[in-house]
């Protein structure tokens, strides 16, 4: 009889191998031990890159497992992380799973009350905060949480002085596994050798838009798959460098900035805070960069505002070479070779606009870009191929431990989002849902035996996604089964196509359309804070405030012109009629948002139903 944690399958699941190892302990055993000498963090920290080599990184690693393993750690105990990204986070992460336990990610914007859920539905019965804020969060309701055993805190500025026995610094369990290792030699390495690929490994929380948080089952095989298929897609080098930036509680953060190194051996640089996240970026110039879609709109953004700040010969100057990029992206997306007058034509252009454009953004020595996670406007990976660095999407799911389709540099469409990747099946149901089978494929939903029989049937992930393949086997996203519109009219719409052009725009962050059984659609437009802000200032547009900036008749003209931009490239029934604007500003601490700032659009809908209404 399957308990709640297991999975009926059928298959027989294939073995995963990566140098020689088939589970991630051991192959990180393998790089401490062959590249003890190498690079493989940076962070910087009050200013200063520090760098740790895989000795170093190995070494805390086990210094935290082993003072688990004091505090009572046993193989499948679940482990939780509240923290930014950071050096501690992957120490942590690595010593739990060498010692084999189970890590769970909590974001950092988690709300007291979304701790208290993740801890007892996941049993957690080790809790690293970062600081003193993450702290706060779980002492409020560590006296709901029976399992939860002992706090270890990562940032013990400000709580030098904190006496409470439930709670010990990063460092003192690092002391305390000292003592541990001295006293029980060789447990590291039997914990190492005692991994299985069908152990558990992750556990990774969904973003609870359709009820509560599930918590993702990722095995060792799982992940193993993963980095292999992210090396197939990529070809990440060990010379190559990338910004570290995305939370470790992402399965995209944690794919790229933990388990990817450890396949490829790349050098992670770990930025000091999400504020200095652009300049870290310009320091760093990494080789490769995944982001999700916000982070590219926002980079465009940042072109297009300081374009209408500029000179009218600096204005013609970027469009001159943009046109002669987009010329040169033709050729090279039809793989074809760029015609020599072409080819000078636009490395002189390249070397005076687009280089120092680069340069400002931090991406002028990419080999590519990548994205995911969400939908993305085509037009804007356009511009990306027109400014001389190629974009590719691809496409993925936590339930899939990651990717499952991708583009590659010698085989990929704009708008498409790859073709599947090797021993990944991808097919359509009868309702052109995209429908997936491959070893990425998670172990299910942790205690939901119901919901994972939902999700997962005979082997095959039902995604949610409607998709279609064109007849060269490359995918397209439509959108969410639950998010398409079906108007009064009986028209069906695809709303994220609406939403990503909205986004386009430098002064529109999020969007999301409305529409379903209503007459026409209408739109709930959150704004570009900065963006706005400068845009009001230099038109002498009074406000006093976010709210009030919302509500000021310029602000509304703004984005209403920009609607009717868009509105142009759509059927008339697919057309904006109306918008409201969210006036307070969200962050990702606020339950419309998700951690990756898209908004919920289950949750959007009902908190301003009145909003909404006043539309129609």
């Amino acid at each position: 009889m399957l308990s709640v944690h297991e999975v009926d399958t059928t298959v027989t699941p294939p073995s995963v191998m990566i140098d020689g190892c088939s589970t991630l302990p051991s192959l990180f055993a393998k790089r401490v031990a062959d590249l003890p000498d190498k690079v493989v963090i940076r962070e910087k920290d009050f200013g200063i890159w520090n760098e740790y080599t895989w000795s170093d990184f190995g070494r805390e690693a086990e210094l935290a497992g082993h003072g688990l393993a004091a505090l009572g750690l046993k193989r499948g105990d679940v482990c939780s992380i509240a923290s930014e990204i950071n050096r501690e986070w992957m120490f942590a992460d690595l010593g739990i799973i060498c010692m084999g336990g189970v890590t769970n990610g909590v974001y950092p914007t988690d709300s007291a009350e979304q701790v208290e859920y993740l801890i007892n539905d996941s049993g957690t019965r080790f809790y690293f905060a970062e600081d003193d804020e993450q702290l706060d969060k779980v002492l409020e309701v560590r006296a709901r949480c029976p399992t939860l055993e002992k706090i270890i805190i990562f940032d013990m500025e400000g709580l030098r002085h904190l006496d409470d026995p439930m709670c010990i610094s990063f460092e003192d369990l690092a002391e305390l596994g000292r003592r541990h290792r001295e006293q029980n030699p060789g447990a590291w390495e039997a914990g190492i050798d005692a991994a299985d690929a069908e152990d558990l490994m992750i556990l990774t929380y969904t973003s609870g838009t359709t009820g509560p948080p599930k918590g993702a089952m990722i095995s060792q095989r799982n992940m193993m798959f993963m980095m292999i298929t992210l090396q197939k897609s990529y070809g990440i080098r060990e010379t190559d460098e990338q910004l570290g930036f995305l939370p470790l509680a992402h399965v995209a953060g944690r794919m790229f900035y933990t388990f990817s190194i450890i396949e490829s051996k790349a050098v992670v640089n770990i930025v000091e805070n999400l504020e200095t996240a652009v300049a870290d970026q310009q320091e760093i110039a990494p080789t490769i960069h995944f982001a999700v879609p916000r982070v590219w709109e926002k980079q465009f953004s940042t072109v297009a505002i300081k374009l209408k700040e500029g000179t009218a010969i600096g204005r013609a100057a970027y469009q001159f070479a943009l046109g002669l990029g987009e010329k040169v992206a033709a050729y090279r997306k039809r793989g074809e070779p760029v015609p020599g007058g072409l080819r000078l034509a636009f490395g002189i252009a390249d070397f005076l606009v687009f280089k120092n454009v680069r340069i400002m953004l931090g991406i002028d020595n990419c080999r590519w870009l990548s994205t995911a996670a969400a939908p993305i406007a085509p037009d804007l990976i356009d511009w990306y191929w027109a400014m001389g660095k190629p974009m590719y999407e691809v496409y993925g799911q936590t339930e899939c431990s990651g990717i499952a389709t991708a583009n590659f540099s010698d085989d990929f469409k704009i708008g498409s989002v790859g073709k599947a990747g090797d021993d990944v099946e991808l097919v359509l149901s009868e309702d052109q849902e995209i429908l997936i089978r491959s070893p990425g494929v998670i172990q299910g939903y942790w205690n939901k035996p119901e919901k994972t029989g939902e999700t997962i049937r005979q082997d095959w992930l039902y995604t949610g996604d409607v998709g279609r393949i064109d007849d060269d086997g490359f995918v397209y996203i439509v959108d969410r089964i639950k998010d398409i519109i079906i108007t009064a009219g009986g028209k069906n719409i695809t709303p994220s196509e609406i939403e990503n052009q909205l986004k386009f725009s430098p002064y529109i962050s999020d969007a999301v359309v409305v529409g379903d059984k209503r007459p026409f659609l209408t739109c709930l437009v959150m704004i570009d804070q900065e963006n706005v802000e400068k845009y009001a200032q230099d038109n002498e547009v009074p406000f006093t405030n976010y709210t009030s900036l919302c509500h000021t008749q310029a602000v509304q003209d703004l984005i209403w012109q920009e609607i009717e931009t868009v509105n142009t490239k759509f059927a008339r029934v697919e057309t904006i009629k109306k918008f409201r604007l969210i006036d307070q500003l969200l962050d990702p601490e606020d339950e419309e948002l998700t951690p990756t700032m898209k908004l919920k659009r289950k949750v959007v809908n009902e908190k301003y139903l009145d909003l909404i209404t006043s539309m129609y």
